[in-house]
């Protein structure tokens, strides 16, 4: 199954979001480990990133939020155990994921939409629009980049809409982690922001294939962009449906 095998792509590529954090070398307190230790025994956020098939930008986030144990050299340079990496990839698939949650509110195989957004009012104001819009979906809402690429470990979305601007992971690298993987390829995906099209640029700007909605929200163009999404599914799903 496709979906299976994306979010087992995924859980390997983020374990060490939800798996305990490995604390092997303390910068502050293990001094000497640090300096008996060899170059073999160290590596680069680039090469980390290889190691675990994620971004550099993901290894250097997780590194400062602390989820990853790393010093600085005294050029600045960032160096991690390898014996951390290796047992964080090593680790993969030894944990059972958690089950597939039941979508409510939606008829069996109805597509799932996942919204991303930090900001407590506008998840608000996304949950009483789009349940007044009475999709053939169930919705989730994640209020960071890190909760949303676990819980599309945990249950793979049909539909996204993910903020850009978030601390962490925020949209972009969320939306990049996604079209990196050819499992996902199916994944209808829409980015939402108040940025200027001058700092979307400067950010990379919009990846292709992606939708871009501009914030505030025109609320009339996002319900004709899910109700379309939802009409695809269920074509490619041959679901009987009802998108009035």
């Amino acid at each position: 199954m496709q979906g299976k095998k994306a979010a087992v792509y995924l859980s390997n590529l983020l374990n060490l979001i939800f798996r305990h954090q490995l604390r092997i070398i303390g910068s502050n307190h293990q001094p000497s480990i640090k300096r008996t230790m060899q170059t073999a025994d160290v590596c680069t956020t680039q090469k980390a990133a290889e190691i675990l098939g994620i971004s550099v930008t993901s290894v250097q986030q997780l590194v400062e939020a602390g989820v990853i144990e790393a010093w600085k050299t005294k050029g600045g340079h960032r160096r991690i155990p390898m014996a951390a990496v290796e047992a964080y990839k090593g680790s993969a698939g030894q944990e059972a994921r958690a089950p597939r949650p039941a979508r409510q509110g939606a008829p069996a195989g109805a597509p799932s939409i996942l919204v991303i957004e930090d900001s407590p009012i506008e998840r608000a104001l996304y949950k009483k629009q789009i349940a007044s819009w009475e999709l053939p979906a169930s919705v989730r809402f994640c209020e960071s980049g890190y909760q949303a690429l676990i819980e599309i470990t945990r249950d793979q979305p049909d539909i996204l809409l993910a903020d850009i601007v978030m601390a962490g992971i925020d949209g972009y690298e969320v939306v990049r982690t996604i079209l990196a993987d050819p499992l996902l390829a199916d994944m209808h995906i829409a980015m939402a922001s108040s940025l200027s099209p001058e700092e979307l640029e400067s950010r990379g700007g919009v990846p292709a294939g992606v939708v871009f909605f501009s914030k505030p929200v025109n609320y009339d163009e996002l319900r004709g962009y899910l109700r379309a999404c939802c009409a695809a599914h269920a074509r490619r799903t041959r679901l009987p449906h009802s998108v009035g």
